[in-house]
């Protein structure tokens, strides 16, 4: 594979390309084996005798004992392995960038000096060039004058080898002289401003380059106190690498016991520009200001300390670089507080200097215990440090806790890694890690396709989704929060200040509803030199995912404390005017808090009344800065009834309509032969109708009564009647051997039973009826229900077919591939997806989603609605690399995701109903389907009782339509996910 189609395994999903495989060939491939070439079919492999039979090379036995203790397969590894190559810089781009980083050494020597002038006093800048810092306040004391760097070194991940694509980017650290610094340089953003002054002056003597394409600022993993110079080569490599330069500061600039946790370096008077301190004020600690000056001051430790750690070490490479991809793939790597690669080698780096992994190792093991490691400790309770033998005089591990919320020491013992990662992502990376932990230990799926080459955005892992914005709103909530101490630490930065306590607000008040929250990492992108330094409004809109609870999510109440305990007041000033004193069915009388929900729909929208509601309260911001779009895609299957739902009410009394007719019939009494089962057999009775039967009683003033006949002749003077859908019900009668074996007489006794089945419900439970000689109608609750009666034996007596010379045999007819169907495979589907709606509630409302869209598409007719439910029931039983959906909405964008990247050509859909397949029925299906590819349908769906035939998809799609399908679903897809995830758009989804 080429450099240049690099994306394959960061950003995107290796996915979309295999619908352009079902293209219709123009000539007609000469020869069989020709044939299945050109038509793209894995095909079993074929060796001589001599090349099987021969006795495997020491090598190769080492080989395969290490593939059988690591991987679960040797497919995993040669896909791990081909992945890193494609990830891996080759020796030609590393080269091209040498040259490139020998250019830019030379050309910052050549950067003249300038002469001393205060910081204030920035007119000597030329006009080309701006401060890339936000100024706020501006006055600050000290001098600066530019001179050219006294060291210009190569840090980071390019040198360690484990820099990866798509994005190359080499950090390089210019260490500023000690001359331009002056006492205090710790205080009040003084090394701050004098570090962006530094970079404008580098930035505007560089952009003069014909070397450079482009010269740009950025803001360092979205720190607005942390500037740095973006540079890329001209013309057509332009794309071949970024660098980034940092300013650093000289070693022993500063005095460490200066910048400890607990320490103070923005005073508040300055802060808040009143010129003189109040007397008797405390001036409270800076840790994520002192935090940010001590990391400048260790970039080129931590270079020396990874070094160390990866001498000797292949596999800490392809460890890191796997745990890069896997970072990419979930939104974890870029923007303020992630989780980059950098922390991922210093990571690797902790657990070899614990011996939890040995220079020994693979990338692959590598991966796996870092993600073990993730899984199984909580950095936000009991954080991990790199100083091995530090003095007494140094934070403990108890400082850093007080300071940060999540605690990985550097091996300084001052600097935190993790200063600006928030709780609640590294709830989301430990969440992550854990389930990816369970992958890879699932044999009946592709672990390598699921975690490493499947993009996982937000609006398609999580099931509710809401932006806040403008960030602008955040401003008014630092007044109301009174946090002018936390500006103060993040220079001003009140997103960054905001954010922590506005999530905790949330993780209270949603409390079991939701298994995680979490954030979309605030990210400003690269802007001219010339331009002003973005705001921190400019970041756009933060979007905030929750995964719901199933059993608690749509809970109306909140039930608090008693009325008399402590708690009760603290309650009431929590939920303010919501909360109100209510008795109990125990007698008890406790606060409590009741939302405003009566259809289900409703109900899965309570987090959403209960976000807007704290945020206006405690934090002043208005509902119109909230956009919720966890459910803007049910309009579509919402009922025009009031109060209008979705639906998920209507069905369910049509399934309790249903139980009661299934006991009567059960019950009935005068039959030559008892009921053995009755099953339903309509998309209603397993939740998976679009838009389910309404009960209809009729208005006798517009009908006109037939007494011969019992029945309602509707007046020509009135509208028409509405029309009721009869819903299919079986009704298997035992076994007899006065059963005919004439397929004729089988229905005729059939009809006869239809007759008497119609006279005993009407005689003992008054229910109308209309016998038909293939089915009764049963009038009940406004519904149709209609009866059609089964027998075991009909199926293999249509079956019997009688050869020329009078043998007997049986085979598959049509007639009994239609029975077959109707009678065994659509009850047991129905039956087994009715229990799957008990488990996963937002299945139903899921399919009724995708039927809908299928339907809109126009594609209905080549896609049955047991192939959708069944394609949305694979979601609920295997949803790796999520967890199975509890809202409509996400279920059914990974609907269309599933459409539009399945490897339809070369691998079945295994749905496992009823969990009734092992591990060794997943590997003889996939080996029949590789055997018999050419004879099976386009779209092949297996499932425990149709392993081998895809009975719902046999006839239905053509691989012309199953093409226009996947492209209309990757179409969808990108534009659904393009409007949910743009709060100031077009939200209109229809």
């Amino acid at each position: 594979m080429s450099e240049d189609a690099e994306r394959d395994a960061g950003s995107g999903d290796l996915e979309a390309g295999e619908a352009n495989e079902f293209r219709a060939k123009g000539r007609r491939p000469r020869g069989k084996k020709r044939a299945l070439a050109s038509e793209g079919l894995l095909q079993p492999v074929k060796v001589s005798k001599a090349t099987l039979y021969k006795p495997p090379t020491s090598e190769e036995l080492s080989r395969l004992k290490e593939t059988e203790n690591l991987f679960h397969s040797n497919l995993l590894r040669l896909q791990i392995e081909e992945l890193l190559k494609e990830v891996t810089l080759k020796e030609t781009r590393k080269q091209k960038i040498d040259a490139f980083l020998q250019h830019i050494n030379a050309r910052l020597a050549k950067i003249p000096a300038t002469t001393e002038t205060d910081i204030t006093d920035q007119s000597w800048l030329p006009k080309g060039v701006k401060v890339p810092l936000l100024q706020v306040p501006f006055r600050v004391k000290g001098r600066f004058h530019f001179l050219p760097p006294v060291s210009v070194k190569v840090v980071g991940s390019y040198l360690l080898g484990t820099c990866t694509k798509p994005e190359v980017n080499v950090d390089v650290a210019l260490t500023m002289p000690r001359v331009i610094f002056q006492d205090k340089e710790n205080l009040n953003q003084r090394y701050h401003r004098k570090r962006a002054l530094y970079l404008a002056h580098v930035a505007h003597h560089l952009a003069k380059e014909p070397l450079f394409g482009s010269v740009m600022f950025a803001y360092a993993n979205g720190n607005h106190l942390k500037p740095v110079v973006l540079l890329q080569p001209q013309g057509k490599d332009a794309k071949m690498v970024t660098v980034r330069l940092y300013a650093c500061p000289p070693q022993g600039l500063f005095k460490p016991c200066r910048l400890y946790p607990d320490k103070n370096n923005v005073r508040t008077a300055w802060f808040t520009e009143k010129g003189t301190p109040v007397a008797g004020e405390v001036e409270l600690p800076t840790p994520h200001y002192n935090n940010s000056i001590l990391w400048d001051q260790a970039m080129e430790s931590h270079l020396q300390f990874l070094s160390g750690a990866i001498s000797d070490f292949p596999g800490m490479r392809d460890g890191v670089a796997l745990l890069k991809v896997w970072l990419r793939q979930r939104e974890l790597d870029k923007g303020f507080g992630c989780f980059n690669g950098f922390l991922a080698s210093m990571l690797v780096a902790y657990l070899l200097s614990r011996h939890q992994i040995n220079k020994v190792m693979s990338g692959y093991q590598v991966l796996r215990n870092v993600l073990q490691f993730l899984a199984s400790t909580d950095l936000t309770a009991s954080g991990i440090s790199l100083l091995k033998n530090g003095d007494g005089s140094l934070p403990t591990l108890t400082d850093f806790h007080k300071a940060f919320q999540v605690v990985f020491v550097d091996p300084s013992g001052l600097v935190n890694l993790c200063a600006d990662m928030s709780a609640s992502k590294f709830k989301q990376i430990q969440f992550e890690a854990k389930h990816s932990m369970e992958v890879l230990d699932d044999k009946t799926v592709d672990g390598f396709q699921l975690l490493l080459m499947t993009r996982k955005s937000l609006i398609r892992a999580f099931d509710h989704v809401f932006h806040l914005g403008p960030l602008s709103k955040l401003q008014a909530a630092c007044k109301k929060m009174q946090l002018l101490h936390e500006l103060q630490d993040h220079g001003g930065n009140y997103v960054a200040a905001t954010l922590p306590f506005l999530l905790c607000l949330l993780e209270r008040g949603l409390g079991q509803r939701i298994l995680l929250l979490t954030h979309s990492l605030p990210q400003i992108p690269p802007w001219p030199i010339n331009a002003e330094p973005p705001k921190h409004k400019d970041a756009g809109s933060l979007s905030f995912g929750l995964l719901l609870s199933p059993d608690f999510a749509s809970s109306i109440l909140e039930k608090g404390p008693g009325a008399d305990s402590p708690e009760a007041v603290e309650f009431r000033k929590f939920w303010g005017e919501r909360s109100e004193l209510r008795r109990f069915q125990d007698g008890s009388i406790c606060e409590a808090v009741l939302w405003d929900a009566t259809t289900q729909s409703q109900k899965r929208l309570i987090p959403e009344q209960i976000i807007r509601h704290l945020l206006q309260l405690h934090m002043d911001i208005p509902e119109s800065a909230v956009c919720y779009t966890g459910a803007l895609l049910e309009s579509v299957i919402r009922l025009g009834r009031e109060p209008a739902g979705t639906g998920e009410e209507a069905t369910v009394d049509v399934v309790r309509s249903y139980d009661d007719l299934s006991r009567k019939l059960w019950n009935l009494e005068g039959l030559p032969l008892t009921v053995t089962a009755v099953q339903g057999a309509h998309p209603a009775l397993r939740y998976t109708d679009v838009f389910p039967p309404v009960p209809v009683k009729p208005d006798y003033a517009y009908y006109a009564r037939n007494k011969d006949r019992e029945s309602l002749v509707p007046l020509a003077e009135k509208p028409c009647p509405a029309y009721i859908s009869p819903m299919k019900v079986l009704c298997h009668m035992e076994g007899s051997g006065q059963w005919p074996q004439d397929k004729e007489a089988i229905r005729r006794i059939k009809a006869a039973f239809q007759v008497q089945l119609a006279e005993l419900l009407r005689r003992q439970y008054h229910l109308l009826c209309r016998p038909g000689p293939t089915y009764t109608d049963v009038y009940k609750d406004g519904y149709v229900f209609r009866l059609q009666v089964a027998y075991h034996r009909e199926l293999q007596i249509l079956k019997e077919v009688v050869t020329p010379e009078g043998m007997l045999k049986y085979q598959d007819t049509e007639e009994s591939l239609r029975l077959e169907l109707e009678t065994l495979h659509l009850p047991f589907l129905t039956s087994t997806l009715h229990g799957l709606q008990q488990q996963h509630p937002a299945f139903g409302s899921t399919s009724r989603l995708a039927k809908r869209w299928v339907s809109a598409q126009m594609l209905s007719d080549s896609l049955s609605e047991e192939c959708v439910d069944l394609l949305v029931a694979s979601l609920f039983l295997c949803p790796a690399p999520h967890v199975a959906p509890s809202s409509p909405q996400v279920g059914f964008l990974r609907f269309l995701h599933l459409l539009a990247t399945f490897d339809w050509k070369n691998s079945p859909l295994i749905v496992n109903l009823n969990a009734e397949l092992k591990d060794e029925d997943y590997v003889e299906i996939r080996n029949d389907f590789v055997a018999a590819r050419p004879r099976l349908p386009v779209m092949f769906i297996a499932s425990p009782r149709d392993r081998q035939n895809s009975v719902w998809t046999k006839e239905r799609p053509s691989a012309q339509m199953l093409l226009r399908l996947l492209v209309l679903a990757q179409e969808s897809l990108r534009t659904l996910e393009e409007q949910l995830m743009d709060p100031l758009g077009n939200q209109d989804v229809k």
